[in-house]
């Protein structure tokens, strides 16, 4: 495979002669011969970006998170904000205090999570999951997942709740997922790397966001 360039380079404006004070050929010939570099350049760099494949050359934020514990609820009439310990990939938005997802530039972001879920309790249970936006929630944004009750003693049964939200932020505003149960007997649970066959481990939590678009206002 032939290398490939990663980056445009962005040219810069052309040194334009200086106009003599009487017209001449050659000065006309030199001012316009730069202003054509200057343009052919503009026209490289926009037919590549416009052009197939041209997205590779962007530069967006993102992120990806993940929480390697588990997250367990004390009471069912509380709502707990989802935790990550792990940052995997980040550019312009980065974890605070654990739980915010903290965005540096505005814009419509897609967020997408994965909840592993247990529930280690006797009947089925829910668990509610929805986002919020500098601490207060956001309006028609809850799931809500249903957990089998256990397999048997020390065999709890698993879920995984998992789906994807647009949401618009300004810069610095801050995002947490949030979560409740019905019983404290379910979890948000962590499970390390398998034997036999070797498999990775299940992070508890896994989150990622990428950016959508500017704003429209």
């Amino acid at each position: 495979m032939a290398n490939e360039t990663k980056t445009l380079q962005v040219p810069q404006p052309p040194l334009l002669p200086i106009a003599p004070v009487e017209y001449g050929q050659r000065y006309q010939d030199q001012y316009s011969n730069a202003l054509r570099l200057y343009f052919n350049q503009l026209s490289g760099i926009f037919s590549t970006e416009l052009g197939p494949l041209g997205g590779r050359f962007l530069n967006n934020p993102y992120g990806s998170f993940y929480d390697t514990t588990d997250q367990a609820a004390a009471s069912t009439t509380t709502a707990y904000a989802i935790t990550y310990n792990t940052t995997d990939l980040s550019n312009g938005v980065t974890i605070v205090s654990n739980s915010r997802i903290t965005f540096a530039y505005t814009g419509l972001y897609n967020i997408q999570f994965s909840v592993q879920l247990s529930n280690s309790d006797n009947a089925p249970q829910d668990v509610d999951i929805w986002f919020r936006k500098n601490g207060t929630d956001i309006a028609n944004s809850n799931s809500r997942f249903g957990l089998a009750a256990r397999k048997s003693v020390g065999d709890p049964f698993h879920i995984v709740g998992a789906l994807n939200f647009f949401v618009s932020v300004a810069a610095n505003d801050y995002i947490q997922l949030m979560w409740r149960t019905s019983n404290t007997g379910v979890q948000i649970e962590y499970y390390a790397a398998g034997t036999t066959p070797t498999r990775p481990a299940i992070p508890s939590v896994i989150l990622t966001t990428t950016f959508v678009s500017s704003v429209i206002t």
